[in-house]
């Protein structure tokens, strides 16, 4: 056994001296260290024990590290700086839902850590999730809002369909398999290879798409961990997670309103907040989600109280000259039949009444003010 260890310690002496001499020149900015596959092997050993997950290196990884690291290491630079913004998003969601941390860098081979990423197919966000399934996760979308696009929400539902894959496929490379082709694909994959449940062995049945998936998914968990290696470093970000601070707000205001206002751009709002679909947050009832660089919270506020002192004003002078009436709510009866018929907004009724929906039943009683 103490042979073993002390020609396991020579071993690892000898690789990485051999890497030395593959990449020698690895300090100059402009040159790609070339390692052996024994080399690559070792390192993959060493991240392996660090997740649950199989970090299995073979030619197909390579190609996608070789990729990475030179025809597209400037995207790899975006994605390392981008990183300092998202992932610690990702953690808080991947830890509450007791999944492997690693999971973080799928979200990289999906939209290269975009939210406003839209595939040929349709899907979008972060986590690209397709229009139909957005609604199983519980993922908003309307014409003003697209929760796929929410850094929070969309990661959560990421989270959630993680847990249902495992609970399917009981294996980590299958459900990363089956998060890009569908849990059918797998299954298919695995009937066809004559029940073999091996990734490996069941690839060459599976798209495409599907087989390049998992590999570049393993080539990104190496890149992450030696990007240093290939000369490659986080390009600058105007925003990291540590300077961002959340809040909820009840009324509708456009990014321009907020731009004019505080020390913000349109564009810098859209990069904070790609949920929202035509810069603007609409009043719907509930409170909406506004990000914002932390520094800019306490300027915000102050011009939130000057919003709401104004329309607390118009409201009390636009009661003055309405009066109040009980409206009956009849068969038939909707919400915006009801605005129309009274000259109100949609957005008055419900704050008239603390409603929390636009649901209204027959033989209700609503608060209706009218202009004299």
């Amino acid at each position: 056994m103490i042979k073993l260890r002390v020609s396991l310690v020579i071993l690892s002496i000898l690789l990485f001296r051999l890497c030395d001499c593959f990449g020698s020149n690895s300090t100059n900015a402009d040159s790609f260290p070339a390692y052996p596959d024994m080399f690559y092997e070792y390192r993959f050993a060493a991240i392996d024990k660090k997740t649950p997950l199989d970090l299995e290196y073979n030619a197909l990884v390579r190609k996608y590290i070789e990729r990475y690291t030179v025809e597209q290491r400037n995207e790899t630079s975006k994605i390392l700086g981008l990183a300092k913004l998202y992932f610690p998003i990702f953690e808080y969601y991947l830890d509450k839902y007791d999944l492997p941390l690693e999971l973080k860098y799928l979200s990289v081979v999906e939209s290269g850590l975009n939210p406003m990423a839209k595939s040929p197919s349709g899907a979008v966000g972060l986590w690209q999730f397709l229009y139909n399934s957005a609604g199983m996760f519980d993922l908003e979308i309307t014409s003003y809002i697209d929760d796929r696009r929410d850094v929070f929400k969309s990661t959560d539902a990421a989270c959630r369909y993680f847990k249902y894959l495992y609970q399917t496929f009981q294996d980590w490379d299958l459900v990363l398999a089956a998060y890009n082709g569908g849990p059918g694909v797998v299954r298919n994959a695995i009937e066809r290879s004559g029940g073999k449940t091996n990734l490996w062995d069941i690839l060459p049945y599976m798209p495409e798409q599907t087989q390049n998936y998992v590999p570049a998914f393993l080539a990104m968990n190496y890149i992450m961990s030696y990007a240093k290696e290939y000369n490659i470093e986080p390009a600058k970000t105007a925003f990291t997670y540590e300077l961002i601070d959340t809040l909820y707000i009840g009324y509708s205001i456009s990014f321009s309103q907020i731009a004019e206002n505080i020390h913000l751009s349109i564009d810098q709002l859209r990069f904070l907040n790609p949920r929202y679909k035509l810069d603007i947050i609409p009043e719907t009832g509930k409170k909406q989600l506004l990000v914002l660089p932390g520094n800019l919270v306490s300027e915000f506020l102050a011009f939130e109280n000057r919003i709401l002192s104004s329309v607390a004003a118009i409201d009390t002078l636009s009661k003055a000259r309405m009066h109040k009436m009980v409206y009956t709510v009849a068969k038939g009866d909707f919400l915006h039949k009801i605005a129309m018929k009274y000259n109100c907004r949609l957005a008055d009724i419900r704050q008239w009444n603390k409603l929390s929906s636009d649901f209204i039943a027959p033989g209700q009683t609503l608060i209706i003010w009218i202009t004299e």
